[in-house]
């Protein structure tokens, strides 16, 4: 399962969706979830114009794939389960099926943006996110898979240790002891207590090894020349506890530096903080090897670049298509630029602080760039869910 973060006010499922606005706290809405619409909506004309599909080379094909991957996750029985008691009338398995299908066909003959716009306007349902007010307001974050540098075994530089789970874990008392109990002030004492001969791999920076933790997925390029992928094996019964809103609270730094590269460059500034602030964070993350496999979402298949979100679970269709309208970050002549967009996707994963039905994190991709993306990607939007009107 891919984590996502905000290290602002909310945390996520463990990558790192930072805003550059402040969210407001989960909540989770009694009503239905979703609100049917047989027609497109009528708010704004570049609702489902998704221009990037067709103008950015590879596109068509990494949405083509995210449905592939919804379409073998809808296949399993955990998914027959899930619909069947899913709480919107007209939401079926079957009929998420049949529009993932007929999308798909769509995508592969549409010539145009506005042609698969039409099609999709003639063809299907839209069934709107009632958002965190009732009225359709969905806040949106970024996140993405980072690329470290990391060594099998430990040395002078590479000291700071990602742990597997440890033996027994299942059995520890609760409530579980602390980060501070677990590994000490300096984050070096682990190997002392019950996490000792749980190390999986070295990095070197404490930042980096609580970023993984927050995330829940990364690639390593390991010392060796060759590389690893990690990814989210449980953790102990803490909640989230946002280190970027415990430095605004404590003055440290402004609301505009409060993005993933503004809490960076204050830990590298203010080294002995980071030691402070991190014995803070109670929850204790453990990764495993996942052997250099593609970054996996919730429903345990590829998220895919540009095309997966994640959003709770427990009130959203896994799998299914949904269309993003909001504001997102994009680079034009080696700037970041931001533009309202509409942006067909699917709904392949989740997260810990994505809860409740105004909550939406975007996969922005791997790597720097992917980075510099979900560290700006943030705001307000609209989410719909589409359905062949056949049901």
């Amino acid at each position: 399962m891919i984590k996502l973060i905000a290290l602002l006010s909310l945390g996520s499922t463990q990558y790192l969706p930072l805003s550059p606005a402040p969210l407001p706290q989960p909540t989770r809405i009694a009503a239905a979830p979703l609100k049917a619409d047989d027609s497109l909506p009528r708010t704004d004309d570049t609702i489902g114009l998704d221009e990037q599909l067709l103008s950015k080379p590879g596109d068509r094909q990494r949405l083509l794939t995210a449905i592939d991957n919804s379409l073998r996750y809808l296949k399993n029985p955990s998914a027959a389960k899930i619909y069947s008691k899913y709480p919107v009338s007209g939401v079926s398995l079957d009929r998420v099926v049949r529009s993932l299908k007929r999308f798909r066909q769509l995508v592969n003959s549409s010539t145009s943006a506005t042609q698969l716009r039409n099609a999709v306007k003639r063809e299907f349902s839209f069934f709107q996110s009632v958002g965190n007010d009732n009225k359709g307001t969905v806040v949106y974050t970024g996140y993405y898979e980072p690329i470290y540098q990391g060594s099998r075994t430990r040395t002078a530089e590479y000291k700071y240790p990602l742990y597997k789970q440890p033996a027994g874990f299942a059995n520890w008392p609760k409530p579980h002891p602390t980060r501070l109990q677990l590994e000490g002030l300096d984050g070096l004492q682990a190997a002392k207590g019950k996490l000792a001969g749980s190390e999986l791999v070295y990095m070197k920076d404490r930042w980096e090894v609580i970023l993984v933790q927050i995330q829940g997925t990364a690639k390593i390029a390991l010392t060796d020349g060759k590389t690893m992928t990690v990814g989210f094996n449980g953790g102990t019964d803490y909640g989230y506890e946002s280190i970027g809103k415990a430095l605004l609270k404590d003055q440290k730094i402004t609301q505009p530096q409060a993005t993933l590269q503004g809490v960076r460059k204050f830990f590298s500034e203010n080294p002995k903080e980071l030691d402070k602030y991190v014995s803070q964070y109670n929850r204790f993350v453990f990764m495993k090897d996942t052997n250099n496999t593609s970054p996996l979402g919730s429903i345990n298949v590829p998220v895919t670049a540009e095309r997966s979100i994640a959003t709770d679970k427990s009130v959203m269709p896994p799998g299914a298509l949904a269309l993003m309208h909001t504001n997102l970050p994009y680079y034009q002549n080696g700037k970041l630029q931001q533009r309202l967009v509409s942006r067909y996707v699917l709904d392949q994963d989740a997260g810990s602080a994505i809860v409740g039905t105004g909550r939406v994190d975007y996969f922005t991709g791997v790597g720097k760039e992917a980075g510099e993306l979900a560290g700006v990607t943030g705001g307000n939007g609209k989410l719909y869910y589409l359905l062949l009107k056949n049901k």
